[in-house]
């Protein structure tokens, strides 16, 4: 326990300092217990090596988060939260005491066979997922970070970077009604670093808020932040000419402030964008498939060959593409499989359900053998 005394900054004087990097009232009372302990405020800017950067209002301090370590990967420290550290004079190294309740949590499941979820940014208002031009559209991937924006609580927003790449107006445009298509609800944004368009409207979503940068490597995150920033703070990298991958210029998740208002996250670039846990995430990005779902004469219809299906009329009659529904049952699939791995209830549902199906299909083998003879 700490004494309220050791605390040399007063509330007002932390909402000050703080102001520009979010601190809120809602954040102020949140604090609350831990002023009262004479710990101070303060926003991680960075973590690396049990350890982090901490923006509070003695200035920027060196922190050991190991006082906070759970058991749950999830729960770990990451750019973005808003912690409780010691003041000045207590101890050495200082801590990182506590961190608030997160509002927004964009995380995803880790490569490891172990299927862990990484905290990748907290606290955040707009995920500004980031799409070269310069190589051929994936809009696989974009629905699979659409579904993890989705699910963090954060607002998505498509930009389409290096858009000076395309100079024709008309095949711009189709590149961007393209991408709409597997955005629903979401703005896409041609943006080019080089002549400045687009840039006017990033500047103003940006500057309300909290906004990170997601993107696989080569995506221009970097050059994308650098102009944001206004100055060469993040160190940029050429894409490989063959294919327009990156060399993942940037290896820390760092939190900046916006010369406009605002904070800015930029990510290292994403080599794998698995699923975390993002049922509601996957639905908000196919809302049209979700919503003739509901019309299915069927509520448990699998929009395989059952009757009275609307999602296969859908695709018959061409107001749904056929790799949209692929798209989405490939990402149900996974998201199932890995809650599965840690919800025994929902395990025990899903082999309930293949064994019915392996049933079912032998049922069918056997009739139409039974025709045959």
């Amino acid at each position: 326990m700490f004494n309220a005394s050791l605390n040399t900054s007063s509330t007002s004087d932390a909402q000050h300092a703080l102001a520009v990097y979010g601190w809120d009232e809602g954040w102020e009372a949140e604090f609350a217990p831990y002023a009262a302990q004479g710990l101070l405020p303060g926003r991680v800017l960075r973590v690396d090596r049990g350890q982090c950067d901490v923006v509070t209002p003695e200035g920027v301090v060196r922190a050991d988060t190991t006082f906070v370590v759970p058991h749950d990967p999830l729960r770990v420290i990451c750019t973005g939260d808003w912690a409780a550290v010691d003041p000045d004079g207590v101890g050495d190294p200082r801590y990182v005491r506590a961190y608030l309740p997160r509002r927004t949590t964009f995380a995803r499941s880790t490569s490891s066979k172990r299927s862990e979820g990484q905290v990748l940014a907290a606290n955040v208002d707009h995920a500004i997922i980031t799409v070269s031009l310069a190589v051929e559209l994936d809009l696989g991937r974009i629905e699979r970070f659409l579904a993890l924006a989705w699910e963090s609580g954060a607002q998505p927003l498509v930009v389409l970077s290096k858009a000076d790449l395309v100079p024709d107006p008309v095949g711009l445009s189709y590149l961007v009604e393209d991408v709409e298509t597997v955005a629903p609800g979401v703005q896409v944004l041609p943006v080019s670093s080089l002549t400045g368009d687009g840039l006017d409207v990033l500047r103003a979503v940006t500057a309300g808020g909290t906004s990170v940068l997601l993107g696989v490597s080569g995506a221009g995150k970097s050059t994308l932040a650098n102009t944001l920033l206004g100055t060469d703070v993040m160190e940029v990298q050429a894409a490989r000419d063959v294919d327009g991958k990156g060399r993942h210029t940037t290896t820390t998740r760092n939190l900046l402030v916006l010369p406009g208002g605002g904070v800015l996250i930029d990510t290292p670039g994403l080599r794998g964008v698995g699923l975390w846990d993002a049922e509601a995430g996957v639905g908000q990005v196919f809302a049209e498939i979700e919503d003739l779902a509901t019309r299915c004469r069927f509520h448990d219809c699998a929009h395989e060959s059952e009757p009275g299906c609307a999602v296969t009329a859908a695709i018959a009659d061409g107001t749904l593409p056929e790799r949209r529904l692929d798209s989405y049952r490939k990402l149900i699939r996974e998201n199932q499989r890995l809650v599965a791995k840690t919800d025994a209830r929902l395990r025990a549902e899903i082999l309930k359900d293949w064994k019915r199906k392996g049933a079912e299909g032998r049922a069918a083998m056997d009739a139409k053998r039974g025709r045959l003879r």
